[in-house]
């Protein structure tokens, strides 16, 4: 075998199935059978040509789950056949960041599926070291789920979210909803969460917001009115908008916390009161992938049935019909993930 089908992405908003060569492994790495690759966010900014246009074409796909069908001559840890789940990204490992599990901020970083050929294809080449074995019995489905849980994992120990601290999350689509049930997790409360979907205002209320508004005009008085006039302990951007991030700022209160999270173009910038947050001891942070433990813990809380998976799992395409998926996804707002199945 020297072929196998992949999705590339020749030009935005166009995808090409077609047989293109097996990727090679080196002696530290691992081929990949994928099973299914879940449609992330990212996926949508690369198909639309507003992120790594720079990288066409290219297969995309990051957010997957498969098996081990080949290894390189040193790997000695993982036998042909084992499930896995994959770390994404990809650093040199033994720079200053990557020690520190800062390995977005390595001098060599890629990423699977956005710097480098990803998983909406027969087989993708890995490095050994990232690739995770699955021991607990958990659908395909669910897994593939790993890598956007990790994300909100990484988001929650930035904002060093604990019991007790009020939320408001701008966004209710697939990642606002799973920052949602991470922020129950950590016992935050209450839980607020603002889309402009009333249908995703109400998945997410199923999956543990304590109030979801779907007009805009009624959120500051909502935040406000269930924090005691405060404001919210932190305040998490999900959606890329940078009048949002602007908004934040007037929703958090004194001494409260911006997680900088969702993606906007490139230079976008947001006007910060430097006295203000001087003065009331504010604070921001980006987070934007999982990485090292944090999938692990991904991982470990899907294994344990720690998030509710249901609304993500209902939308499945076969390869073939990749282009018809992206195509439809605003179409669907009930389906918080659309997976693209690949193994058949």
């Amino acid at each position: 075998m020297s072929t196998m089908r992949a999705a590339v992405l020749t030009t935005p908003k166009c995808f090409d199935v077609r047989e293109v060569p097996l990727p090679p492994i080196g002696p530290e790495d691992v081929l990949v059978r994928v099973q299914r690759t879940g449609i992330c966010g990212t996926d949508i900014h690369i198909f639309n040509g507003h992120y790594a246009v720079d990288r066409l074409p290219l297969i995309p796909g990051h957010e997957f789950c498969g098996t081990i069908a080949e290894r390189g001559a040193n790997v000695r840890h993982l036998a042909v056949g084992t499930r896995v789940v994959v770390d994404i990204n990809i650093g040199c490992g033994t720079c200053f960041w990557c020690r520190r599990n800062e390995v977005l901020n390595c001098a060599e970083v890629t990423q699977v599926g956005i710097g480098r050929d990803g998983a909406f294809a027969d087989y993708v080449a890995v490095p050994a070291r990232l690739a995770i074995p699955v021991e607990a019995d958990i659908a395909d489905e669910v897994l593939v789920l790993t890598e956007p849980v990790a994300c909100v994992v990484r988001a929650a120990r930035k904002a060093r979210a604990t019991f007790g601290q009020s939320v408001f999350i701008f966004g209710a689509g697939p990642i606002g909803n799973l920052h949602v049930q991470m922020m129950r997790l950590v016992g935050a409360a209450p839980i607020i969460v603002a889309d402009l979907s009333a249908e995703r205002c109400r998945m997410a209320l199923e999956a543990g917001a304590d109030a979801a508004v779907s007009d805009p005009a009624l959120v500051k008085q909502t935040v406000l009115g269930m924090t005691g006039g405060r404001g919210a302990d932190l305040v998490i951007e999900s959606v890329g908008n940078r009048k949002l991030y602007e908004q934040a700022f007037d929703l958090t209160r004194r001494g409260g916390h911006v997680a900088f999270f969702g993606i906007t173009s490139p230079g976008e910038t947001v006007p910060i009161d430097i006295l203000r947050t001087v003065l009331e001891e504010g604070s921001l942070k980006g987070s934007v992938a999982g990485m090292g433990e944090d999938v692990h813990d991904a991982l470990t809380l899907l294994s344990h049935g720690r998030f509710r998976t249901d609304d993500f799992t209902k939308a499945s395409y076969p390869l073939e019909r990749i282009q018809e998926a992206f195509a439809t996804l605003s179409e669907r707002p009930q389906h918080l993930k659309t997976q693209i199945a690949i193994a058949t």
